[in-house]
């Protein structure tokens, strides 16, 4: 039975603000710390089609806790919400705003990672546990027709045959979950309703349905909310925001210089100004200037 919502007073205030729940912070906080086993398996037993009778009930959180302040401290950080299931199945989930170029290798090499990480010298191959990753992504990736897709190992012309279950590969496609227009219909599915909560784009009415339809989500938008009333909580948020824009701006600033040297480059061997526009995506004008 869900707890009492306080109308949709709450949803207004916390998402007329334009907080993501996908940007990182929000995420980690809201996904991968203790105490949000709640949502957590709420949306993992969603992304899994888990029905009632079958669903997992439990899980342990393996909090990052250095995350934040390796982020603020320059140093490469990929976040991730990591935790185990019940029965042992490790659960990767990452989210990616942007398009890396590299997801598909990334996310085999955290499953590699996962898979051997507690493996000792003797111990047997069979004690090696399965492993689930999760990618939430919000550009086109992969080129699959729905915005749910899950890899395994398959053999190639009969493919109703898995070698291992000891992989599975899930991607959640925004960008065309958004097109195939889910947050407006489908919110009988708990994956649909998990979606349009994360969805920067659902109404206010959207927003309050999906809450009152599921307490895992309830408790997740309760903790949005009060991560955003908390000032602590708010002044880590803006700091990590600044040092990823400080980021952005130097590597920004690197590209450039970097396509201005092989532009130098070009022209000085009797390269014309088109060929190198087209090798570099500098403007004409930008190229006249070197």
């Amino acid at each position: 039975m869900l707890a009492p919502y306080n109308s949709m007073k709450n949803f207004i205030e916390t998402r007329s603000t334009q907080f993501d729940p996908l940007n990182n912070f929000f995420f980690y906080k809201i996904f991968g710390e203790k105490g949000d086993e709640v949502q957590l398996l709420g949306f993992i037993n969603a992304v899994l089609g888990k029905t009632e009778n079958d669903k997992f009930v439990s899980v342990d959180i393996l909090e990052n806790k250095s995350f934040i302040a390796d982020f603020l401290g320059g140093k490469s950080c990929i976040l991730d919400v990591r935790a185990r299931l019940q029965n042992g199945t490790m659960v990767n989930i990452e989210v990616q705003l942007r398009n890396q170029y590299n997801l598909d290798r990334r996310s085999l090499f955290y499953f590699s990672k996962e898979y051997t990480n507690d493996l000792e010298s003797g111990d047997d191959y069979i004690e090696l546990p399965n492993v689930i990753a999760i990618n939430i992504v919000d550009y086109d990736f992969p080129k699959t027709n729905d915005f749910h897709s899950c890899f395994r190992l398959r053999e190639d012309t009969e493919q109703d045959i898995i070698l291992t279950d000891a992989l599975e590969v899930h991607f959640i496609n925004m960008v065309k979950y958004r097109k195939q227009g889910k947050n407006k219909q489908g919110l009988d599915d708990p994956l649909c309703r998990w979606l349009a909560w994360f969805n920067k784009k659902s109404s206010p009415e959207i927003l309050e349905e999906v809450v009152k339809m599921d307490a895992a989500i309830q408790n997740a938008d309760s903790r949005m909310t009060s991560l955003t009333k908390s000032q602590e909580e708010m002044d880590t948020y803006r700091r990590m925001q600044m040092a990823e824009w400080d980021r952005r701006c130097e590597l920004h600033y690197t590209r450039k210089e970097r396509d201005n040297e092989i532009a130098r480059n070009l022209l000085t061997e009797g390269s014309t100004p088109e060929f190198v526009q087209k090798i570099t995506g500098l403007s004409l004008e930008e190229i006249a200037k070197l």
